[in-house]
């Protein structure tokens, strides 16, 4: 294969990677799962696994989970939903799920975080950067 070849090969694969993970961030409330997932991309589901790790620097799990908590973040700071409520309308199946991984990934437990949640009166491309999870920690 030359490199012209692998280059368009390349792109085809990031392409059918950005598929499966648009798929995610419009989804994400839905019970989505890697096989699924990888017969967007076209892939199996191990090569779709370790191809997303590889291209996005975390697993499609992960990268569901981040996308889950990122949404409940913006409901519990605009909302007066209740945090099981929340929990359930981002796609998890429990409290307790949603706490532990909010937890894990925020650093605080949700009622925490809302009740440290005020308005900021600062642009909102600063909010997002702050507010924006990382597994980064």
């Amino acid at each position: 294969m030359n490199d012209i070849e692998r280059r368009a090969a390349t792109e085809d694969q990031n392409r059918r990677l950005l598929r499966a993970r648009d798929a995610m961030d419009r989804d994400y409330a839905e019970p989505l799962n890697v096989p699924g997932l990888a017969r967007i991309a076209l892939m199996s589901p191990a090569h779709f696994s370790r191809s997303f790790r590889e291209t996005f620097g975390e697993t499609p799990h992960r990268y569901l989970q981040r996308r889950r908590i990122e949404r409940a973040c913006a409901m519990l700071r605009n909302s007066d939903r209740t945090v099981t409520e929340i929990a359930l309308a981002v796609g998890f199946d429990s409290f307790g799920t949603f706490s532990r991984t909010f937890s894990a990934i925020i650093g605080r437990p949700p009622t925490r975080f809302r009740a440290e949640s005020e308005p900021l009166h600062v642009p909102v491309c600063f909010v997002k950067t702050w507010t924006r999870p990382s597994s980064f920690g």
